[in-house]
């Protein structure tokens, strides 16, 4: 039996307090995304205001706008974020919508496919240990995607809703 039951109910009320009170913490929402690829970076955007920016890996051949299905380039131009997946093969990812129909038609003509499924994503899901994930931090690595870290990922995953746009820069 608990003699002085004081310390034991103040710490449980102080823990239930400061749960209460991260979770009332609304996290911000973007209202607009910006990549600039040639500085790695993504920055997220409310009311024009930067409110977060991530150090981000780009496909393997980043120079240039993706043109084509296995270029591993990244897109460049304006877009959505207009769905995402919480089961794909890396850690979360929302989907950026390209091809827009300017891509789909310069692929047309070249008789070629644009490709798709660019996400900003997060490490591969079967690179779990701490080494893999401090190489694939250190270069671009990706089919043409945005790859940033877990931790981050899970926070642009909350700050960002589907129909958020998105703008690609060299």
């Amino acid at each position: 039996m608990i003699k002085n039951p004081f310390p034991f109910i103040f710490t449980t009320v102080l823990l239930c307090t400061v749960s209460l009170i991260i979770h009332a913490i609304e996290v911000p929402k973007a209202d607009r995304v910006l990549v600039k690829k040639a500085e790695r970076k993504l920055v997220l955007l409310k009311d024009g205001e930067i409110f977060r920016d991530y150090d981000i890996a780009l496909g393997d051949s980043p120079m240039g706008h993706k043109q084509f299905e296995g270029d591993e380039r990244t897109p460049e131009g304006s877009y959505t974020l207009d769905w995402r997946n919480s089961n794909s093969k890396f850690y979360r990812s929302i989907h950026i919508s390209y091809p827009n129909s300017e891509d789909q038609q310069f692929a047309n003509a070249k008789g070629r496919s644009p490709g798709g499924m660019i996400m900003i994503h997060g490490q591969p899901n079967k690179s779990t240990d701490s080494v893999s994930a401090w190489v694939l931090d250190q270069m671009d690595w990706t089919d043409g995607c945005i790859a940033v870290k877990n931790n981050e990922m899970d926070e642009i995953w909350a700050a960002i809703d589907n129909g958020t746009p998105i703008e690609i820069y060299p």
